[in-house]
């Protein structure tokens, strides 16, 4: 009968020996790494990261970090690179190489043409004396004391200790360089922060005919159909000219009710809101989402400058946007 294994212990074992590979790289960092992410900051072209196995996917990850943080990165194989892609090697550019080794063979290949076009190198390996390390303009030394593996064989901790390193330049990078949460979103238009920081109000609100519009002599019996036929929860009040006057929401017609007035003789300007907050065009949808929140309200007037409504929204359009 095969043992029992003790998958917990396992685990808390693995998580205990990366976690405290990736503490031992705090002690690694001097000098080298600020010289390293100068190198980095000066380059004009691209950050152009290489490595083979499980370096090279941990060197993908490193160079989308890069792209995502405002250092403009790709990864090139360095098996491909010796048969034409090192093409995609410009001398304005700077190149990351990860070796654990630092003697992998595709890598060393591509370090003599690296060179000839004056790319500066910098390098991640777990063997400071290894040919990588002392071809490359600055070395970090990403090295374990041990793999997470059992067998001390498969890439566990060093991935790990490389991966730390890579964010650890990333994030440096991205604070000389005064990154802000708007270029971020730039570069993540599809993701929430993306939404929060660039959909305006005028990319979601509800326009033309899908605006509720009643004038102030209508019956609210009226005004009831309008919300209905809209399906916004509310109505906005204009005079003759398209001004607004004020709102009807849901919420009126609740406490309207409470004092039993007459839906058909009743004119909606006896029971609408005077005081409905409206916001211009241009302002961030995030920003229409925080002023309900304050105000606990559940939908919003966009008016022109002339006090027109333009634009309506409510809690609904703003989570279907993807805001919040």
């Amino acid at each position: 009968m095969q043992r029992q294994h003790d998958f917990t212990a396992s685990a808390r074992r693995v998580l205990r020996m990366e976690a405290s590979a990736v503490a031992d790289l705090e002690q690694r960092i001097d000098a080298g790494f600020g010289r390293a992410c100068q190198i980095l900051l000066a380059c004009r072209g691209r950050v152009v990261v290489t490595g083979m196995g499980k370096s090279g996917h941990i060197g993908s990850k490193i160079a989308a970090t890069l792209a995502s943080t405002g250092t403009p990165a790709f990864f090139v194989h360095p098996g491909e690179a010796s048969h034409g892609d090192l093409g995609m090697i410009t001398p304005g550019d700077a190149v990351i190489a990860l070796s654990n080794s630092g003697e992998t063979a595709e890598v060393l290949t591509i370090l003599p043409l690296i060179k000839r076009m004056n790319a500066p190198l910098v390098s991640m390996t777990g063997k400071p004396g290894s040919t990588l390390a002392r071809m490359a303009d600055v070395n970090l030394d990403v090295g374990v004391a041990q793999e997470a593996c059992p067998l001390n064989l498969a890439p566990t901790s060093s991935t790990t200790a490389a991966l730390a390193m890579g964010d650890a330049l990333a994030v440096a990078l991205l604070e000389a360089r005064g990154f802000t949460p708007e270029q971020f979103a730039l570069s993540h238009p599809g993701g929430s922060l993306g939404r929060r920081l660039l959909l305006m109000v005028d990319d979601v609100m509800h326009k033309g005919d899908d605006i509720p519009r009643v004038k102030p002599d209508a019956a609210l019996f009226d005004a009831l159909f309008e919300i209905t036929r809209a399906g916004k929860g509310m109505t906005t009040v204009v005079d003759d000219d398209g001004r607004l006057l004020g709102i009807f929401t849901d919420g009126d017609l609740r406490r309207t009710l409470d004092h039993e007035v007459d839906l058909r003789k009743t004119p909606i300007s006896a029971v609408m809101n005077r005081k409905c907050t409206t916001v211009r065009p241009g302002i961030l949808a995030a920003e229409c989402l925080r002023i309900m929140e304050d105000r606990k309200i559940n939908g919003l007037v966009v008016v022109d400058d002339d006090n027109r409504p333009v634009g309506v929204l409510n809690m609904l359009t703003l989570l279907r946007a993807g805001v919040f």
